[in-house]
């Protein structure tokens, strides 16, 4: 059974920073590439950040030089580190899986967190 478990969120103020944890059972972690996205109120599903098997990341625009996501394959985790917080970035972020890709974000996800919730006040 795959799970997908996201921890770290919280309430923080503008400028301020924060980091998301995603432990994964189930799957072969230090295989599959592995995502971050967010879903803000009244928006549509964001995808802010993915990383491979080989470490290449990616980043939307929105987050660019102020987040940056990493894995650690020894403990099974990817970390959304967010600086420079703005309320903008309030949402719900949910960590997700492409086991399918071999390596790569390119068939997924296929796996998904329940989401932790990040409010960033002004």
């Amino acid at each position: 059974q795959v799970q997908l478990v996201e921890s770290g969120g919280g309430l923080v103020q503008a400028g301020g920073s924060l980091r998301l944890s995603c432990a994964a059972s189930g799957i072969n972690f230090s295989i599959s590439a592995m995502g971050w996205y967010r879903r803000a109120p009244g928006k549509q599903r964001e995808l802010v950040a993915t990383i491979t098997s080989g470490s290449s990341t990616n980043y939307a625009d929105s987050v660019k030089g102020r987040f940056t996501i990493s894995r650690d394959n020894a403990k099974n985790t990817v970390y959304l580190q967010m600086n420079s917080l703005k309320p903008e970035d309030t949402a719900v972020y949910y960590c997700a899986a492409d086991a399918l890709g071999k390596g790569t974000w390119s068939r997924g996800p296929q796996y998904w967190g329940q989401g932790t919730q990040v409010t960033v006040s002004s």
